[in-house]
């Protein structure tokens, strides 16, 4: 059976991407730096900080320690406060490019060592997001390290290959419990300007990241998968139509 670790798995997205692969049959280990308070099934619950490197080691040993195996990592811990780029602090912008791309790399780092001592290698997918991938105004140094984390992704499929396989999942606006706090009330109008008409939910990114820990996705690495529902309509057009 296929052992999964999800980092901020305890809502949200990453607690759809937990839910996902334990419906699927695996074993399944998040963390987070808060005590969980959904329903997390039969997942593992592992109090952590993937910022804090000596907490990293101590996870990835407590996966071994209890499953023997370590078969995916889904590198899905991040976020971070809207914030003028202008005036926010530099330790403010330090923090959210540590959690958002240093992290993941030690998550990654640490996993690798476990995975390329493995018959059967192993899959990292990073989590990232279409901030990484167009203007991010208000979440700038959001934007900066997801793209940075694309790259990354790229990178290590390189070093790593062919024993471990790392791809991303860009991921565009999704409604969850805690959507209210980014959207306000305006969930139903910001589904409206995506072209299949609503935001993602958590269960869209966790069949791409299910598909890319398959047998189905052996030879792809260092790839991108997009869970944006065809993007967002270009500005221009508005001004055309009004014309």
């Amino acid at each position: 059976m296929t052992t999964v670790l999800v980092t901020g798995g305890a809502r949200g997205v990453g607690l759809g991407i937990v839910r996902g692969f334990l419906d699927a049959g695996h074993d399944v280990v998040t963390c987070s730096r808060h005590e969980p308070t959904a329903d997390l099934g039969e997942a593992e619950f592992i109090r952590a900080d993937v910022r804090d490197l000596s907490q990293v080691d101590a996870l990835v040993s407590a996966v071994i320690n209890r499953y023997g195996t370590l078969d995916v990592v889904v590198n899905n811990a991040g976020g971070a406060p809207p914030v003028d780029a202008a005036t926010a602090s530099p330790r403010l912008h330090a923090k959210i490019i540590e959690l958002n791309l240093v992290a993941p790399l030690h998550v990654s780092q640490r996993a690798n060592t476990v995975m390329q001592q493995q018959e059967t290698g192993g899959v990292i997918i990073m989590i990232g997001s279409v901030s990484g991938t167009r203007p991010s105004p208000g979440t700038a140094a959001y934007g900066a390290a997801k793209a940075g984390l694309a790259n990354l992704a790229t990178s290590l499929a390189v070093e790593w290959a062919p024993k471990v396989r790392v791809n991303t999942v860009v991921v565009g606006p999704v409604d969850t419990e805690r959507s209210e706090l980014h959207y306000g009330d305006a969930v139903p109008a910001v589904g409206a300007t995506i072209p299949l008409g609503r935001m993602a939910v958590p269960a869209d990114v966790a069949q791409a990241c299910l598909w890319l820990a398959s047998p189905g996705a052996a030879y792809v690495s260092g790839s991108t998968v997009t869970v944006h529902g065809g993007g967002e309509r270009p500005a221009f057009l508005e001004a055309v139509e009004r014309s």
